[in-house]
Protein backbone atom coordinates (compact mmCIF):
# COMPACT_ATOMS: atom_id res chain seq x y z
CA UNK A 1 0.00 0.00 0.00
CA UNK A 2 1.08 3.74 -1.04
CA UNK A 3 0.82 6.04 2.08
CA UNK A 4 0.98 10.02 2.16
CA UNK A 5 1.68 11.10 5.37
CA UNK A 6 1.12 15.24 5.88
CA UNK A 7 2.15 17.23 9.12
CA UNK A 8 0.58 20.23 8.10
CA UNK A 9 2.79 22.98 10.85
CA UNK A 10 2.22 26.37 11.65
CA UNK A 11 5.50 26.92 9.61
CA UNK A 12 5.65 24.27 6.86
CA UNK A 13 4.04 21.35 5.40
CA UNK A 14 6.18 18.54 5.27
CA UNK A 15 5.23 14.86 3.22
CA UNK A 16 6.44 11.75 3.22
CA UNK A 17 5.66 8.37 0.86
CA UNK A 18 6.17 4.75 2.06
CA UNK A 19 5.50 1.77 -0.07
CA UNK A 20 5.04 -1.08 1.90
CA UNK A 21 6.51 0.91 4.37
CA UNK A 22 9.66 1.98 2.87
CA UNK A 23 10.26 6.10 2.70
CA UNK A 24 10.53 6.35 -1.31
CA UNK A 25 10.38 10.07 -1.28
CA UNK A 26 9.57 13.43 1.19
CA UNK A 27 9.38 17.00 0.78
CA UNK A 28 8.69 20.37 2.39
CA UNK A 29 7.22 23.34 1.46
CA UNK A 30 6.05 26.29 3.42
CA UNK A 31 2.98 26.93 4.97
CA UNK A 32 2.77 30.34 4.13
CA UNK A 33 -0.58 31.84 3.94
CA UNK A 34 -2.49 28.97 2.71
CA UNK A 35 -0.93 25.46 3.78
CA UNK A 36 -3.69 23.94 1.58
CA UNK A 37 -2.03 25.00 -1.76
CA UNK A 38 1.02 23.56 -0.01
CA UNK A 39 -0.41 20.17 0.70
CA UNK A 40 -2.52 20.19 -2.66
CA UNK A 41 0.27 20.13 -4.75
CA UNK A 42 2.13 17.24 -2.68
CA UNK A 43 -1.94 15.22 -3.49
CA UNK A 44 -1.05 16.31 -7.18
CA UNK A 45 1.58 13.52 -7.96
CA UNK A 46 -0.98 11.11 -7.23
CA UNK A 47 1.29 8.45 -5.87
CA UNK A 48 -0.57 6.74 -3.08
CA UNK A 49 -3.31 5.07 -2.18
CA UNK A 50 -4.42 6.40 1.78
CA UNK A 51 -3.53 10.07 2.86
CA UNK A 52 -2.84 10.25 6.65
CA UNK A 53 -2.77 14.05 8.20
CA UNK A 54 -1.29 15.28 11.68
CA UNK A 55 -0.49 18.73 12.77
CA UNK A 56 -2.28 21.45 13.90
CA UNK A 57 -3.73 21.60 10.50
CA UNK A 58 -5.08 18.01 10.40
CA UNK A 59 -8.41 18.62 11.31
CA UNK A 60 -9.04 20.79 8.44
CA UNK A 61 -7.66 18.54 5.99
CA UNK A 62 -9.95 15.78 7.28
CA UNK A 63 -12.68 18.26 6.72
CA UNK A 64 -11.17 19.09 2.95
CA UNK A 65 -9.83 15.49 1.97
CA UNK A 66 -12.14 13.21 4.11
CA UNK A 67 -8.49 11.63 5.16
CA UNK A 68 -7.46 10.01 8.70
CA UNK A 69 -6.08 12.02 11.37
CA UNK A 70 -3.57 11.52 14.21
CA UNK A 71 -2.29 13.38 16.95
CA UNK A 72 0.85 14.84 17.10
CA UNK A 73 2.14 12.80 20.03
CA UNK A 74 1.32 9.68 18.60
CA UNK A 75 2.82 10.58 15.24
CA UNK A 76 6.06 11.94 16.32
CA UNK A 77 6.38 8.54 18.55
CA UNK A 78 5.82 6.73 15.83
CA UNK A 79 8.13 8.28 13.35
CA UNK A 80 10.79 8.55 16.00
CA UNK A 81 10.70 4.64 16.94
CA UNK A 82 10.76 3.40 13.66
CA UNK A 83 14.10 5.57 13.18
CA UNK A 84 15.40 4.56 16.39
CA UNK A 85 13.87 1.54 17.82
CA UNK A 86 15.71 2.06 20.95
CA UNK A 87 15.10 6.11 21.56
CA UNK A 88 13.83 6.72 24.95
CA UNK A 89 11.79 9.89 24.34
CA UNK A 90 11.51 12.64 21.18
CA UNK A 91 12.37 16.36 21.62
CA UNK A 92 10.23 18.52 18.74
CA UNK A 93 10.87 22.17 18.53
CA UNK A 94 8.87 23.27 15.68
CA UNK A 95 7.70 26.81 14.56
CA UNK A 96 5.18 27.53 17.14
CA UNK A 97 5.12 25.01 19.67
CA UNK A 98 7.58 22.40 21.37
CA UNK A 99 6.59 18.47 22.14
CA UNK A 100 8.50 16.20 24.93
CA UNK A 101 7.34 12.98 24.78
CA UNK A 102 8.57 10.03 27.17
CA UNK A 103 8.76 6.34 25.34
CA UNK A 104 7.91 3.41 26.89
CA UNK A 105 9.99 0.12 26.37
CA UNK A 106 7.29 -0.75 23.80
CA UNK A 107 7.74 2.22 21.76
CA UNK A 108 4.33 3.50 22.67
CA UNK A 109 3.54 6.92 24.62
CA UNK A 110 4.35 6.71 28.05
CA UNK A 111 4.05 10.83 29.18
CA UNK A 112 4.20 14.04 27.49
CA UNK A 113 4.59 17.91 27.83
CA UNK A 114 3.32 20.27 24.79
CA UNK A 115 3.90 24.30 24.60
CA UNK A 116 0.87 25.49 22.28
CA UNK A 117 0.45 28.53 23.98
CA UNK A 118 3.65 30.64 23.76
CA UNK A 119 5.71 30.54 21.01
CA UNK A 120 8.66 31.36 23.04
CA UNK A 121 11.63 28.78 22.52
CA UNK A 122 10.13 28.15 19.12
CA UNK A 123 11.11 28.60 15.76
CA UNK A 124 9.18 31.58 15.83
CA UNK A 125 11.02 32.88 18.45
CA UNK A 126 14.18 32.42 16.83
CA UNK A 127 13.07 34.23 13.53
CA UNK A 128 11.79 37.02 15.38
CA UNK A 129 15.59 37.40 17.55
CA UNK A 130 17.70 37.00 14.34
CA UNK A 131 15.56 39.86 12.72
CA UNK A 132 15.89 42.10 15.69
CA UNK A 133 20.05 41.61 15.39
CA UNK A 134 20.31 41.76 12.01
CA UNK A 135 21.32 37.66 11.04
CA UNK A 136 19.64 34.93 8.74
CA UNK A 137 19.06 32.45 11.08
CA UNK A 138 21.91 30.57 10.06
CA UNK A 139 23.88 33.29 10.92
CA UNK A 140 22.52 33.40 14.31
CA UNK A 141 23.44 30.42 15.44
CA UNK A 142 26.69 30.54 13.48
CA UNK A 143 27.62 33.69 16.13
CA UNK A 144 25.97 31.79 19.59
CA UNK A 145 28.29 29.23 18.37
CA UNK A 146 31.54 31.56 18.09
CA UNK A 147 31.20 33.41 20.67
CA UNK A 148 32.49 32.62 24.21
CA UNK A 149 29.74 33.44 26.68
CA UNK A 150 25.90 35.05 26.32
CA UNK A 151 24.65 37.28 27.62
CA UNK A 152 21.57 37.01 29.79
CA UNK A 153 18.52 37.39 28.61
CA UNK A 154 15.90 38.26 31.59
CA UNK A 155 12.49 37.32 29.21
CA UNK A 156 11.20 34.41 27.24
CA UNK A 157 8.20 35.98 25.77
CA UNK A 158 8.78 36.90 22.40
CA UNK A 159 7.71 40.43 22.44
CA UNK A 160 9.39 41.33 25.39
CA UNK A 161 12.64 39.36 24.07
CA UNK A 162 12.62 41.33 21.25
CA UNK A 163 12.30 45.02 22.53
CA UNK A 164 15.15 43.41 25.45
CA UNK A 165 17.74 42.42 22.46
CA UNK A 166 16.77 45.44 20.55
CA UNK A 167 17.67 47.30 23.59
CA UNK A 168 20.74 45.54 24.20
CA UNK A 169 21.97 46.37 20.53
CA UNK A 170 21.44 49.63 20.87
CA UNK A 171 23.93 49.40 23.65
CA UNK A 172 26.58 48.18 21.19
CA UNK A 173 26.60 44.90 23.32
CA UNK A 174 27.71 42.12 20.87
CA UNK A 175 25.11 40.63 18.82
CA UNK A 176 27.12 37.17 19.10
CA UNK A 177 26.77 37.36 22.69
CA UNK A 178 23.22 38.06 22.82
CA UNK A 179 22.82 35.54 20.18
CA UNK A 180 24.52 32.82 22.40
CA UNK A 181 22.74 34.39 25.40
CA UNK A 182 19.15 33.76 23.27
CA UNK A 183 20.25 30.02 22.92
CA UNK A 184 20.98 29.51 26.17
CA UNK A 185 17.88 30.42 27.59
CA UNK A 186 15.90 28.26 24.81
CA UNK A 187 18.30 25.17 25.81
CA UNK A 188 17.53 25.82 29.82
CA UNK A 189 14.02 25.94 29.49
CA UNK A 190 13.89 23.09 27.22
CA UNK A 191 16.35 20.80 29.52
CA UNK A 192 13.64 21.85 32.67
CA UNK A 193 11.30 20.68 30.23
CA UNK A 194 12.90 16.83 29.60
CA UNK A 195 13.58 16.78 33.35
CA UNK A 196 10.00 17.74 34.09
CA UNK A 197 8.53 15.04 31.86
CA UNK A 198 11.05 12.60 33.29
CA UNK A 199 12.62 11.61 29.59
CA UNK A 200 15.58 9.05 28.70
CA UNK A 201 17.86 8.54 26.45
CA UNK A 202 18.50 8.19 23.65
CA UNK A 203 16.65 11.63 23.00
CA UNK A 204 15.61 11.82 19.05
CA UNK A 205 15.64 15.66 18.41
CA UNK A 206 13.25 16.01 15.77
CA UNK A 207 11.79 19.52 14.13
CA UNK A 208 12.95 22.66 12.30
CA UNK A 209 15.21 24.05 15.12
CA UNK A 210 17.59 20.64 15.51
CA UNK A 211 18.59 21.89 12.53
CA UNK A 212 20.34 24.46 14.06
CA UNK A 213 24.07 23.68 15.05
CA UNK A 214 24.09 25.85 18.06
CA UNK A 215 20.49 24.18 19.86
CA UNK A 216 22.10 20.77 19.34
CA UNK A 217 25.33 21.45 21.03
CA UNK A 218 23.43 22.85 23.74
CA UNK A 219 20.99 20.21 23.81
CA UNK A 220 23.63 17.81 23.81
CA UNK A 221 25.43 19.16 26.29
CA UNK A 222 23.23 19.55 28.51
CA UNK A 223 21.16 16.50 28.34
CA UNK A 224 22.05 13.40 30.47
CA UNK A 225 22.44 11.16 27.50
CA UNK A 226 23.19 10.42 23.84
CA UNK A 227 20.68 12.48 21.62
CA UNK A 228 20.29 11.67 17.94
CA UNK A 229 19.61 13.79 14.73
CA UNK A 230 17.49 12.39 11.97
CA UNK A 231 18.88 13.01 8.11
CA UNK A 232 15.85 15.12 7.84
CA UNK A 233 14.70 16.29 11.12
CA UNK A 234 11.42 17.84 9.84
CA UNK A 235 10.04 15.23 8.41
CA UNK A 236 9.11 13.02 11.50
CA UNK A 237 5.95 13.42 12.05
CA UNK A 238 4.99 13.05 8.51
CA UNK A 239 6.94 9.63 8.47
CA UNK A 240 4.52 8.88 11.78
CA UNK A 241 1.55 9.95 9.96
CA UNK A 242 2.14 7.51 7.61
CA UNK A 243 3.17 4.67 9.48
CA UNK A 244 -0.27 4.91 11.53
CA UNK A 245 -1.78 4.07 8.56
CA UNK A 246 -0.37 0.84 8.44
CA UNK A 247 -1.14 -0.23 11.91
CA UNK A 248 2.35 0.63 13.17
Amino acid sequence: MRVLGLDIGSRSVDAVWLDDGRITDYAIADSGFDPAAAYEGFLARGDHDIVVATGYGRHVARGALGCPVVTEIKAYALGATALYPEAGSVLDIGGQDTKIISLKASGGVDDFEMNDKCAAGTGKFLEVMARALGFELAEMAEAALAAEEGVVISSMCTVFAESEVTGLVHKGVDRGRIARGLHDSIAKRTLGSLKRVNVRGPLVFAGGVAKNPAMVELIRGGFAGEVRIPDEAQIVGAYGAALSALGR
